[in-house]
């Protein structure tokens, strides 16, 4: 039986007709070919009631198109069903974090969607946080990339939007001078695993299912999204020499001597801690604002992270 696959678009990311021409490229006549149906997301609904019909209709595969906004709604829908359709990418965004992360093409509408039609499912994981809020409140989000706080938070907080209509992930760039200087140094503690909560100091706490950051960069060089385990990276460097040390180990640490060296584990140093885990759970001293997936979701005073081992099969 043929794919159906249906397309969840965020039409603020990409004309219609557009579309349409993207999946006829990515189509050849035939009997063989799967069918396709477009669902709309909006800004009341950006994405869970789209996802939701697409499952509804029968689809087998089920495309988010857009930016990591929308490639995280449609992922937490389908990981909430047991035996859901398959996921597919097709990146509209600025970060476009997992599509990165992925290998999936980015600025090719057709190779992308191709990639769906002609790939096999692997699995994936997906990330769980549960946040708690300065009122009190709680929330329950997936995640497929990282969530964290500090200057990745802070600098997507203070990117300019229309700045980085124009500039696309170049924006981010512009807001690092202002986050590093609003991401200060936090008192928290963290439990990892059946651990206790311990305490620690830190100015940025990234947990992630994938490595790789804005603009291609590679914080966490040992988060692998289909391993069942989350990744934490740790930075606490406050002033000039600790943030030489810092650099010294995400730049030749982790990533010009792991290159040459073949290092199959991470290395930690004074200011920069990796850490392994299923589940992570921290309480703040203070609210901070917080980020999922690329996205800043405002400020939050504790989360608990989990991760959901092979729960959605990615094209």
């Amino acid at each position: 039986m043929n794919d159906l696959i249906g397309i969840v678009w965020n039409p603020t990311k990409i004309e219609e007709e557009e579309l349409h021409a993207a999946i006829d490229a990515a189509s050849e006549p035939g009997a063989s070919q799967p069918e396709f149906r477009l669902f709309e997301t909006s800004a009341e609904d950006p994405g869970r009631g789209a996802t939701e019909a697409a499952i509804e209709a029968g689809c087998t595969v089920v495309v988010a198109a857009g930016g990591d906004g929308t490639v995280r709604e449609v992922a937490e829908v389908l990981g909430e069903h047991d035996g859901a359709p398959d996921l597919g990418i097709l990146p509209l965004g600025t970060g476009n974090l997992l599509a990165r992360n992925l290998g999936i093409p980015l600025g090719d509408h057709s190779a992308a969607l191709t990639r769906v039609v002609t790939g096999e499912g692997s699995p994936l994981d997906l990330g769980i946080v549960e946040l708690r809020r300065p009122d009190g409140g709680t929330e329950r989000h997936g995640f497929a990339v990282m969530v964290g706080f500090g200057i990745d938070a802070q600098m997507i907080a203070e990117t300019d939007d229309d700045l980085k209509d124009r500039a696309g992930w170049l924006a981010y760039v512009e807001s690092l001078g202002r986050a590093v200087s609003g991401a200060g140094v936090r008192e928290f503690t963290a439990a990892l695993d059946s651990g206790d909560a311990e305490p620690h100091r830190g100015h940025t706490l990234l947990v992630a299912n994938c490595g790789t950051i804005q603009g291609g960069i590679t914080l966490l060089p040992d988060a692998d999204p289909s391993d069942g385990r989350l990744d934490l990276l740790l930075l606490s460097a406050d002033g000039v020499g600790a943030w030489l040390d810092t650099m010294r180990n995400l730049v030749w640490d982790n990533g010009l001597k792991r290159l040459l060296t073949g290092a199959d584990s991470a290395e930690s140093s004074e200011t920069a801690a990796h850490r392994q885990a299923g589940r992570i759970a921290v309480d703040l001293d203070a609210p901070v604002v917080f980020e999922i997936d690329g996205e800043e979701v405002g400020e939050i005073s504790g989360f608990e992270t989990t991760i959901l081992p092979s729960a959605l099969r990615v094209r």
